[in-house]
């Protein structure tokens, strides 16, 4: 009795997670859209990480391309975990190759903050990050 119910609460919340995840279509963040990201100025962005990594450029036409960097081209399932007027948290389940969770918090709409982590390929990555719109897609 005790075990059950001291693992409840835990049962519930795992329950309702992945409820919310079978929710979200497969490459869509769920039919809500994130008004921050929308709001990003579109064309090339230039992001800087902050252990000095290689410097990387992403096209931005819709501004969720920013979510899944780790795993750009899988086609994963998304729940929006916090959904603020200049942040936003998602979480990501890409079947059979990982999973992420993507913080991005705007600056302004040409420079944003992104912090991720995750594993892809049976590895764990994280990384911090800065963007900033540098001009035209190429």
């Amino acid at each position: 009795m005790l075990v059950k119910r001291l693992f409840a609460p835990l049962l519930a919340t795992a329950g309702l997670l992945l409820a919310g995840l079978a929710i979200a279509s497969p490459g869509q963040a769920q039919t809500k859209t994130l008004a921050m990201l929308d709001d990003l100025s579109k064309g090339e962005w230039t992001l800087r990480y902050r252990d000095g990594s290689s410097i990387r450029k992403v096209c931005l036409r819709k501004g969720d391309e920013l979510i899944q960097l780790q795993h750009s081209d899988a086609n994963c399932s998304r729940f929006v975990v916090d959904d603020k007027a200049n942040s936003v948290t998602v979480q990501y389940t890409c079947r059979g190759n990982g999973y992420g969770r993507t913080s991005i918090r705007r600056e302004t709409n040409s420079l944003i903050q992104i912090e991720s982590q995750g594993i892809e390929g049976g590895l764990p990555f994280e990384f911090q990050a800065e963007a900033r719109r540098t001009g035209a897609c190429s």
